[in-house]
């Protein structure tokens, strides 16, 4: 068990998610999902949490294993073409990733997730936490639209709008 990673979990809280995440940024993401999900045949949600659980923490919960946890949580899997993407943010380890269902996961690399993952970091490394996530959502949208064009009238499958977890 990592001690510094347990007390920088421990002093994350909500407070935090509210103040990178504030209610003009979320609304920001959920129309850029809105917008961009017009563009293509895809799914994408975004969630943030403040910090795992300190039983998580002392069986090493990697913030990968719980960004494929809330995939499965949010039901991000469930689309007609397996094509939903999660973008998770895990601000106690200022880590963020993507977990894409196995109908996109399959066409993409890790290494294009991986990237679009490390674009958003750099922003939130600078306190740019909404244009972080638009570049993000972008990025996940291009990706989607090389492989799932848009095809006319679509139902939105998923919710638009970011979840926050505490």
């Amino acid at each position: 068990m990592n001690i510094q990673r347990l007390t920088k979990h421990l002093l994350y809280s909500h407070w935090h998610v509210r103040r990178a995440f504030p209610p003009l940024t979320t609304d920001a993401i959920a129309a850029a999902i809105r917008n961009v999900e017009q563009l293509h045949g895809g799914e994408i949600r975004f969630a943030v949490e403040s910090a795992l659980e300190p039983w998580a923490l002392m069986h090493g919960l990697t913030a990968r294993e719980r960004a494929i946890e809330v995939f499965s949580k949010l039901r991000v899997w469930d689309t007609q073409y397996n094509n939903g993407v999660l973008i998770y943010v895990l601000l106690a380890d200022r880590a963020v990733e993507i977990v894409a269902d196995r109908g996109i996961d399959e066409r993409e690399g890790a290494e294009s997730w991986s990237a679009i993952c490390r674009q958003i970091e750099a922003a939130f490394a600078q306190a740019q936490y909404q244009s972080g996530a638009l570049v993000g959502i972008e990025a996940v949208a291009g990706t989607l639209g090389r492989h799932f064009p848009h095809r006319g009238p679509d139902t939105n499958e998923l919710p638009d709008e970011p979840v926050l977890l505490s």
